[in-house]
C-alpha cells in the first residue's frame, strides 16, 4: 500500500480566518499547497526539519571539518492580533497518510 507523506504544522492560538503562509519565504496557497484542519495546517508534501545535532556533529563543526548542510524548511504564518501583524515561525512534523 502506497501512503502519501504529508506534513502537519500546528497553528498558534488566535489565528483566525485571515492569515498568510510561507515556506522558505515562498507564499503558499490554501487548497493547493496546504489544507487547514481546525488548528493544524496539513501540507501536501514532506517538509524537513533539522533535528538536534549530536556530539560528533558538534565536534566536527568545532574543528572546522564539516558544517550543517541538512535540509531545513521554515514555515511562517502571518496573522493579526489586536490589529497588529504577527509572524509565527512554526516547526513542521512529518505524518504518514494524514
Amino acid at each position: 500500500m502506497d501512503v502519501e507523506e504529508r506534513t502537519r504544522v500546528e497553528l498558534p492560538a488566535g489565528v483566525g480566518d485571515r492569515y498568510e503562509v510561507y515556506v522558505n519565504g515562498v507564499r503558499q496557497e490554501p487548497g493547493r499547497d496546504f489544507d487547514r484542519v481546525g488548528g493544524v495546517l496539513v501540507f501536501n508534501r514532506t517538509l524537513a526539519h533539522e533535528g538536534r545535532l549530536g556530539p560528533i556533529r558538534w565536534l566536527s563543526m568545532l574543528l572546522g571539518i564539516a558544517g550543517t548542510y541538512r535540509k531545513h524548511d521554515t514555515v511562517d504564518v502571518v496573522y493579526e492580533v489586536d490589529g497588529r501583524r504577527t509572524v509565527a515561525s512554526l516547526t513542521p512534523s512529518e505524518t504518514a497518510g494524514v
